[in-house]
This record gives C-alpha cells, structure tokens and sequence, in this order.
C-alpha cells in the first residue's frame, strides 16, 4: 500500500509579484527550489495566509538568490505582494517508510531568506 505524505514545504514564502498574462504556475527562486527539494513543474499546493487562498500549480525556475516567489495566471487572482504563502508538495511512500518518513522544511524571512530547516 502506498502512503500520500508531504513531501517538501516552504514555510512563510512571502509573493514577491504576479503576472496575469503568463499561462499559470508559481516562479520559485532556484536556491529556495533546491533548499526545499522542489523540480522544475513539480505540482504544488498552496495556501495564502493572508486570505485564506488555496490552490494547486506547479513551479518554474526563478533566478538564484532572487527571493523570487511570483504568482504566474491565475494564481495571480489568488494574492497579491507581500502575501504569504505555504508551499507543499506531496509524494506517495510505501506504508512501510511513512512511520520514519520526514518531509523537507523550510521556513523563510526577510527578503524570502532561509531561516530555519525542518
């Protein structure tokens, strides 16, 4: 039997900028990608704390050390700079790995910089 667990998060991410006119997706910086385990077009989930926003994209590559996080489409309907997000996604393990299984964390500050790991 296969387990759906969170498999990576970004804590506190705050948006950066949005662009209506792009097809859809949430642009990450690539640092933040990789700090977080995060693949070019992987789906994501995530929630706006500031409204309570919830919705499902998928990631492209931002430029490293931008802090970037910009809601791309209409994702862009779904907040607004400054806002801040939780960015999750998901994975499916074997019932046998998910008693030990322990997502990636990460929890960002000022300028969407690394505070913690989780």
């Amino acid at each position: 039997m296969l387990v759906h667990l969170l498999k990576s998060k970004i804590h506190r991410a705050q948006v950066t900028g949005g662009s209506l006119d792009y097809e859809g997706s949430l642009t990450i910086a690539e640092d933040l990608m990789e700090a977080a385990g995060l693949h070019p077009y992987e789906k994501i989930l995530c929630s706006n704390m500031a409204n309570g926003a919830r919705f499902e994209t998928y990631v492209i590559k931002g430029p490293r050390g931008s802090g970037q996080i910009v809601l791309n489409g209409a994702a862009a309907h779904c907040g607004k700079a400054g806002d801040r997000l939780t960015i999750m996604s998901f994975t499916e393990v074997d019932a046998a790995q998910a008693a030990d299984w322990h997502p990636t964390v990460i929890v960002l500050g000022e300028n969407n910089r690394i505070v913690a790991r989780k």
